[in-house]
């Protein structure tokens, strides 16, 4: 297919265009940098500068894409102006699933977030109802970023209704790879102390870009959504010991898939997409969480 990739120059659209690409799929990447006036190295999928907040470089970059994986976004809510995430992310969203719809595109791919329930950046602070989070949870958003994501999810639910395209929407957890691990994970493999508001869980940037991979190229019709989680959690601790030592008993813990379960359930789309994730922090961080010798990828160095 020739598959559009928004947000091609961050880290999920970089691994997204690669892995699109291994999969045999005609790609074009766009995002908000410029492009350089250099041979294009081999391989090297199509690139076009646009700002997606703009309904015209929406169109421009839509028109013949086959699928869309729509990336692009303002990744969390503390490093802007909040009036600007929330413009930035949803209008962003708005033009490039309007422009899908327009030109008659088939499948759109948007990625949304795992703070969708709102437990992640509150200003009034709250627990998830149960663990492991899944798509049935309440959906109760208060910062800007997870507002616009939900949003976001509820313009797919419109697009199907007035349109025949088909949409997925991706939640992926906090997003790993091998030049973050150590920084980010290492500190809760030591210790198990170290909270973080998905209960210990993340997802490798790779087996997140196999997961989109197959978004793109699924029939399911309708919008569905999917959390896109590793099945372990970090430090692959007794999940249930964990959450009753650091959280008493006011969270339900439901029935676990296994004992090292992470705090967000991707058994939906394991069940329905066909995801099987291939990676765990355990193949890049050594049991005192620093970094595997020798591990290497897009992100190193």
């Amino acid at each position: 297919m020739r598959v559009l990739v928004t947000g091609a120059r961050g880290k999920v659209g970089r691994a997204t265009v690669a892995a699109l690409q291994e999969a045999g799929h005609d790609v074009r990447a766009t995002d908000v940098m410029p492009p350089t006036f250099e041979r294009p190295g081999q391989n090297e999928a199509d690139y076009f500068q646009a700002d997606l907040t703009d309904a015209g470089d929406a169109f421009a970059v839509v028109r013949g894409a086959e699928a869309v994986v729509h990336a692009a976004a303002i990744p969390e809510p503390t490093r802007n102006p909040p009036h600007v995430v929330f413009h930035n992310n949803l209008m962003a969203t708005f033009n490039t699933l309007e422009a899908a719809i327009r030109f008659g595109v088939p499948r759109f791919v948007n990625i949304s977030s795992e703070t969708v329930p709102g437990f992640f950046f509150p200003e009034r602070e709250f627990l998830p109802d149960y663990v492991p989070v899944d798509e049935e949870h309440p959906i109760q958003p208060q910062d800007p970023y997870a507002t616009s994501k939900h949003f976001g999810e509820q313009l797919m639910d419109a697009a199907i209704r007035r349109s025949d395209i088909r949409c997925i929407s991706i939640r992926p957890c906090w997003v790993q790879h091998e030049g973050n691990y150590e920084n980010n994970l290492g500190p809760q493999v030591r210790d198990a102390s170290v909270l973080s508001p998905n209960f210990w869980s993340y997802i490798d940037v790779y087996d997140l870009a196999d997961a989109i991979v197959l978004a793109a190229e699924s029939d399911l019709s309708g919008h569905e959504v999917f959390y896109i989680a590793s099945p372990d959690n970090v430090g692959s601790r007794p999940f249930e010991e964990i959450v009753r030592e650091y959280y008493g008993n006011d969270i339900e813990i439901k029935p676990l898939d296994r004992e090292d379960a992470s705090g967000i359930s991707c058994a939906k789309a394991m069940r329905m997409l066909g995801y099987a994730p291939k990676r765990s922090w355990k193949d890049y961080l050594d049991e005192t969480g620093r970094l595997n010798p020798g591990v290497t990828g897009l992100f190193s160095g």
